[in-house]
């Protein structure tokens, strides 16, 4: 597609009509970067190209990649409003607001053992414990386990029990009745594990049921004359009256209400979102959105794209200022829950202090998110330092070879920009080329495939075919798991490819697997235990790839395990394997299912069901 000078672009914004619309700005690929919507299509679209108009950050670099653009007259600003967050929707241009709170699913985990531990997690990646979830708010969940722990005076310390049963003092939330100090060996396993029963019970099912139930176990203690229990269940009775009692009714129990507010820095703008339900609060949500300082416009662009995506629309929307198409966003509101939609800015009372409490927790998160950042600044910083770079690293990549006792080896790399860890950017590696357990030729072959895959998009883009794949990015450092022959195996692996000038290093554990120094690629020691955010810094890196490797390498023992066993049936592959766990979800299930049940899965036929059956139940 040709590029249109800005005089070009300039004039055919000039010739737009005066009417609503929708345009769409696209890049030199012809793949669209910005949708936006506008009461009169010409005054909006020619602000983008008019000389001398100023824009913030974002806005400039979207303009600077604009090659062309398009746009769809409506008959409404109404119908404009609709199209453009329904084309938003199916395109996600580059430089629209993303909804992202950076929350993703959480769940409930309980450790297993005689001593089990209740918290909150964000994924499921420990084989020994259960989990309650998925839950799409972190924030409920925080509290469902803050509130069952303190219901229940569970410990939410760092000691391990029985380790440290009977050693050191009971800490401050024994003393003050928050905890019921298993830490001073007062506390039986069996009480304990009541105690975690019964949160487990309050965060599942709620409080109906649990305080009848406490309170017959409780007189039945006192009737075996066990004292000791029965004070444990009276505190834990206590404890949830007075935690629920808290829980104080905010707003109208009837209706369902959320408050918005928007706060902004310099550089960034924050969007807090607190939801009501039932009379008090249920959750909160806050959206950052980097290289704009324009909370008008941010404002006008995020309730729709918010409310009119998959979001459940509350009756009432408070808001700390109305956008500018207020009448036609509150049509489409009432359009989409089928009801009225009250949208407005409360002026006093108790609705009015629910937003300055929104746009608090925006102020406070910018303020936080700003500290982090400088921070991870200031790491990166002391890291380009210590290793010797030109600039701070904002991309490092790490990898660690994972093997088991079969000779199969796998690798895992994790990925870490500006000092965060990247999830987009996390690999897995299965060897191709590798015979037996070899972590320096399975490190070779590894960085070898990731530098070929950098070049193969490398040259994507230089033939105008661009790429979001993570892999045609360059990292600013590569990390590896490992000494001086970890190091050397790479460094050879990567001679003569474009990742050759990368800056290589890797990270020696002593023998208590913890990090101690850091080797470069010409074989020298440079200790980092000096630098105490570098150590830190560093330690992170290796146990999320050491953590990220070995998941994956468990990941793969399991499914060979239950491939093995299932292919060692007469004409079963690992594709009809496979479909088999799918369905069953484990062996001992399919061992269990009858043919009708086996022929139920995708790819097994009546004959093969019955061979399956007759192999897990020979006859005599």
């Amino acid at each position: 597609m040709e590029k249109l000078r800005p005089d070009q672009l300039r004039e055919k914004a000039n010739m737009l009509p005066l009417l609503p619309g929708v345009y769409i700005i696209r890049d030199k690929t012809d793949t669209i970067i910005y949708i936006g919507k506008a009461k009169r299509l010409r005054i909006r679209v020619s602000q983008y190209f008019r000389e001398g108009v100023p824009h913030d950050a974002k806005v400039t670099q979207m303009i600077n990649h604009a090659f062309a653009f398009d746009v769809i007259v409506c008959q409404s600003e109404f119908e404009a409003l609709v199209l453009e967050a329904s084309q938003i929707k199916a395109h996600t241009p580059k430089y629209n607001i993303l909804l992202k709170d950076d929350k993703g699913y959480s769940y409930v985990k309980i450790t297993h053992g005689p001593w089990p531990r209740i918290s909150a997690a964000l994924q499921k990646d420990d084989e020994n414990a259960d989990y309650i979830g998925p839950f799409t708010s972190a924030f409920a969940v925080r509290e469902m386990v803050e509130t069952a722990q303190n219901c229940f005076l569970l410990p939410r310390c760092n000691k391990e029990f029985p380790r440290d049963i009977g050693k050191g003092r009971p800490c401050l939330n024994a003393h003050i009745g928050k905890c019921m100090a298993v830490c001073s060996g007062k506390i039986s396993c069996g009480n304990y594990n009541q105690a975690v029963k019964n949160a487990v019970h309050l965060i599942r099912y709620g409080k109906k049921d649990i305080l009848k139930t406490l309170n017959e176990r409780m007189l039945e203690a006192s009737d075996r004359l066990e004292f000791e229990t029965a004070a444990i269940l009276r505190d834990q009775i206590n404890a949830i009256t007075k935690v629920t009692a808290g829980q104080k009714v905010v707003v109208d129990p009837e209706v369902e209400m959320d408050v918005v507010a928007l706060a902004g820095t310099p550089s960034s703008v924050c969007a807090a979102v607190l939801r009501f339900r039932e009379g008090r609060l249920t959750d909160k949500r806050e959206f950052l959105f980097h290289d704009t300082a324009d909370i008008a416009a941010v404002r006008e662009e995020f309730l729709p794209r918010y409310y009119l995506d998959d979001e459940q629309i509350p009756k009432v929307i408070a808001v700390d200022e109305l956008p500018p198409d207020s009448e036609v966003l509150q049509q489409a509101l009432n359009e989409k829950r089928g009801s009225e939609v009250q949208l407005y800015v409360p002026q006093r009372g108790d609705k009015a202090h629910l937003v300055e409490m929104a746009h608090t927790n925006a102020v406070e998160r910018l303020a936080r998110e700003s500290g982090r950042y400088a921070r991870e600044e200031k790491l990166l910083d002391e890291l380009a330092q210590v290793l010797g770079l030109s600039k701070p690293p904002r991309a490092i990549e790490s990898y660690d070879i994972s093997n088991w006792g079969d000779g199969s080896s796998v690798c895992g790399m994790v990925t870490f920009k500006d000092g965060k860890p990247y999830k987009a950017g996390y690999r897995k590696f299965k060897m191709k080329t590798v015979a037996g357990t070899d972590d320096y030729a399975s490190l070779a072959e590894t960085v070898s495939r990731r530098a070929a895959e950098y070049e193969k998009y490398s040259e994507m883009a230089a033939n105008g075919e661009p790429s979001s794949n993570y892999f045609g990015q360059k990292p600013d450092l590569l990390l590896m798991d490992g000494g001086r022959g970890q190091v050397s195996a790479a460094k050879a692996a990567l001679a003569g490819t474009a990742l050759a000038d990368v800056p290589l290093y890797g990270m020696v554990k002593d023998d208590h697997h913890r990090t101690r120094a850091i080797v470069d690629s010409e074989g020298r020691e440079i200790a980092i235990n000096m630098n105490r955010g570098t150590f830190t810094f560093v330690t992170a890196i290796q146990d999320e790839t050491h953590r990220f490797a070995n998941a994956y390498r468990k990941q793969q023992m399991k499914q060979k395990s239950y491939s093995s066993t299932l292919t060692e049936v007469p004409g079963v592959g690992p594709k009809t394997a496979k479909a088999l766990m799918a369905q069953f979800k484990s062996v001992g299930a399919v061992k269990e299912a009858i043919p009708d049940q086996l022929e139920n899965t995708p790819g097994v036929g009546r004959q093969m069901a019955q061979t399956i059956y007759e192999y897990f139940h020979p006859q005599g």
